[in-house]
């Protein structure tokens, strides 16, 4: 008899809402995702996400030694702003470590800065940011006067004491090197690359899997004489040029709506993101192989992303992060690509400056290759 034609069955409710928790039950990656990326987001947000960069990798840029200067230095390296990494004595040593992210702030002291500061020269301090990243340049400016002046203060007693005071007897020149204009879409646009390909090849790849599995067109693929590395090989190589579609388009319209630049070196830029295409493809065959139905896969997928976007530098500053969180950044591809675009695109980087991203995203390619395989194998038994 048809339920349509009586009253509301208290009994008949029971009944499908049980069955229902039952098939949610048996559905563990779906439960799973339904409990899991809300954990995710919660822990990411509460503890690794922070919008004032602290202990940034910082440079002096001297010729000489004083006690004003070792001061200055000293008061740097205590901030939790700032860690002190070094001295360079050489301009064009201070702009390679700017270019390759070795330094992210260059503070130039010039020659004879302690005498003339005494005899009311007002020498100039040079401090040069990295503001390709415009949150981190804006924490560094806003602190570096605050600290700066607290150690000159400090040394200037006794008989110096006649120079301390206010104004400062120095002047302080602020340079924002490779985004003078402190552009946000400058740096969001070239990042947004590295999300938008990561976003598209591991679904796409993922989703096209399971879809053949469901299909039963993968049973058939499988009584094949193929391997593992053949299919998986044949499976993401065309998406391969799906990815360049996609960066084609970006680069055009990064340059005609947004007037971001491309300094560097295009050979450098091409190998990175052909590297980057295909260690996103390997991921999405690997979520493949975990999931039973196109749904699942698309749910690994976006559990794959959510750290991409949070973890990776893309929205919030990678140096901001706690130790754990830039730890687990580390192993994304997207942290390493996102410094290849950035180097590339806006600091004239070349195969130098990037070779240590390349090789870092060419490593997770490796694991991911692997442990992919070895799942597939046993997807085939």
């Amino acid at each position: 008899m048809s339920g349509r034609g009586r009253f509301f069955s208290w009994a008949s409710f029971a009944g499908v809402l049980i069955k229902e928790f039952i098939q949610m039950r048996r559905d563990r990656v779906t439960f799973a995702m339904m409990i899991g990326i809300p954990v995710v987001q919660l822990l990411l947000f509460g503890y690794a996400i922070d919008t004032d960069p602290r202990h940034l990798p910082t440079l002096v840029e001297m010729t000489e030694e004083s006690p004003i200067l070792h001061a200055l230095t000293t008061a740097m390296d205590t901030s939790e702003y700032f860690d002190f990494i070094g001295v360079s004595t050489s301009e064009a040593e201070s702009d390679l470590a700017l270019r390759d992210g070795r330094a992210t702030v260059i503070l130039t002291v010039p020659p004879g800065f302690d005498r003339d500061m005494i005899r009311g020269l007002r020498p100039e301090i040079l401090l040069t940011v990295d503001a390709s990243d415009p949150v981190a340049a804006g924490g560094a400016i806003g602190a570096i006067n605050g600290v700066v002046n607290t150690a000159i203060a400090q040394s200037l007693t006794g008989p110096l004491a006649f120079a301390a005071g206010a104004p400062a007897p120095f002047d302080m020149v602020i340079h924002r090197a490779f985004n003078p204009e402190g552009k946000t879409s400058t740096n969001i646009v070239p990042g947004l690359l590295a999300v938008i390909l990561s976003m598209t090849m591991v679904m796409i790849t993922a989703v096209a899997i399971v879809r053949e599995s469901e299909r039963g067109t993968m049973e058939s693929l499988i009584a094949t004489p193929v391997t593992p590395a053949e299919v998986m090989l044949g499976k993401i190589i065309p998406y391969v040029f799906v990815g360049y579609v996609q960066t084609l388009v970006f680069l055009i319209a990064a340059r005609v709506l947004f007037d971001v630049p491309f300094e560097g070196a295009f050979l450098a830029f091409f190998l990175g993101f052909n590297l980057y295409i295909v260690v996103n493809l390997a991921i999405g065959f690997l979520v493949s192989t975990m999931a039973r139905s196109q749904m699942q896969a698309m749910q690994l997928s976006f559990f794959t992303i959510l750290p991409t976007i949070l973890l990776s530098g893309f929205m919030f500053p990678f140096a901001a992060m706690p130790g754990w969180a830039q730890a687990l950044g580390t192993a994304i591809p997207a942290t390493h690509f996102l410094r290849v675009v950035r180097k590339v695109m806006l600091k004239d980087g070349g195969l130098r400056e990037v070779a240590p991203d390349m090789l870092a995203i060419a490593v997770i390619l490796v694991v991911v290759v692997i442990v992919a395989l070895r799942r597939y194998r046993q997807t085939l038994d």
